[in-house]
């Protein structure tokens, strides 16, 4: 149970929640056109919980040194020896073959570009060391979810899951900007690409709210695509008004409350989305 416990803690399992609501979101709106059974629903949620197992487990093993010498990451389960780098390593390699074996199930289309989509997931984590836009990269990795599971109830891509994309993109880039502003320092210190790095803290804030900016507007897009009902314009209000407070909680001489705008606020923007949608 304790090894369980620490590759949960491992891949922070409870962040699951950021992107695979949208996932479920673009399924349910495949679902007009192509029905939807309860299999696929469960291996839409497998190939998410697989897939972000997998990149997050290759974050920890890759970034292992530099979490060791950060102390904010040195309490993490690979610099402690919770969980040791053979075992990491092994526990990557399992998530990757679930989740191209769960991709197959699903749709052959998905299993044949799995292994594109790993490389994305698991490229994300060497982008700092070479440029700034990591955040977008990690953005464009999460913006993966509701265009497979779009493909994998339909067969195809279309725009609404281009544009579901595009929000999850733009959201996820810009809390990963806030995030990030914890290690400004430390990224400096050791050549890391960020855009706090790059811009400081309130260029990175400016930046990050612009991003905010547009998941606002390409939610708000998404009806005009995919009609839905009033109840998804009271969530897309509900959305606008948490990023909204989350800018409001992180400010240049203030990052004591960042936990609670990544964490708390990301994960009510993900259920919000995915009840308005549902209800919608």
């Amino acid at each position: 149970m304790n090894a369980l416990l620490a590759y949960g803690r491992m891949i922070k399992f409870s962040h699951s929640i950021f992107a695979m609501p949208f996932a479920l979101a673009s399924a349910l709106i495949a679902s007009r056109t192509a029905p939807v059974g309860w299999q696929a629903w469960a291996l839409v949620v497998t190939c998410m919980v697989a897939a972000r197992s997998a990149a997050m487990g290759f974050n920890r093993l890759v970034d292992r040194h530099f979490d060791a010498a950060n102390p904010r990451t040195a309490s993490r389960e690979i610099p402690t020896g919770a969980v040791s780098v053979s075992a990491a390593r092994a526990f990557i390699g399992l998530s990757s073959l679930v989740f191209v074996a769960a991709s197959f199930a699903l749709h052959p289309l998905c299993g044949y570009l799995s292994p594109v989509a790993l490389g994305v997931v698991l490229g994300y984590s060497y982008a700092k060391r070479f440029t700034s836009l990591v955040h977008l990269w990690l953005g464009v990795a999460l913006g993966l979810a509701p265009v497979a599971a779009w493909m994998a109830v339909t067969g195809e891509v279309s725009v609404v899951a281009l544009l579901l994309a595009g929000a999850v993109a733009t959201w996820v880039s810009g809390f990963d900007i806030l995030y990030s502003l914890q290690d400004e320092d430390f990224d400096r210190g050791r050549s890391l690409h960020s855009i706090p790095a790059a811009l400081g803290r309130v260029g990175a804030l400016w930046v990050s709210g612009g991003l905010h900016l547009g998941t606002v507007v390409l939610l708000a897009a998404l009806p005009q695509l995919a009609p839905l009902g009033w109840p998804y314009w009271l969530g897309w209000a509900a959305i606008t008004l948490v990023l909204a407070y989350e800018h409001y909680l992180v400010r240049p001489d203030d990052l004591s409350k960042i936990d609670k705008a990544f964490f708390d606020l990301n994960g009510y923007v993900s259920l919000l989305f995915f009840v308005a949608v549902a209800l919608g």
